[in-house]
């Protein structure tokens, strides 16, 4: 049995890698206006498709579909198998609210209410 396959056939079939990876990820990265799908994530970096991808560097925001979850300073590596591979240098998970400079005791109240006088506050 011959494991030859020809160059179409090759081209194919990583077209169709390519497409599944694109379809099963909501992940995206945003540069500037630019809005780019992320075919695969892992712990210290992330790749695009090659064919689309340009050579990025600096500051990234990855989201999750329209969930904010990274904000990143990344470099291009290497590219493989038709994917830029880009390297986390810096890699701060985002959240929706500010960080306390405080302590927040669990048993405090969660809003306070208004003082008032005849219907009126004061």
């Amino acid at each position: 049995m011959s494991t030859f396959l020809s160059k179409e056939v090759q081209a194919g079939l990583e077209q169709a890698r390519k497409h599944a990876l694109k379809k099963k990820s909501r992940l995206r990265v945003h540069v500037d206006d630019k809005i780019y799908p992320v075919l695969r994530l892992w712990d210290d970096g992330f790749s695009l498709d090659a064919e689309h991808a340009p050579h990025l560097r600096g500051l990234v925001d990855l989201y999750d579909g329209s969930r904010h979850i990274y904000q990143c300073l990344i470099v291009a590596s290497s590219e493989e198998l038709g994917e830029m591979r880009y390297e986390f240098k810096r890699n701060t998970a985002t959240t929706d609210r500010p960080p306390l400079d405080f302590h927040r005791d669990e048993n405090a109240p969660v809003g306070l209410l208004p003082k008032m006088k005849f219907g009126r506050l004061i």
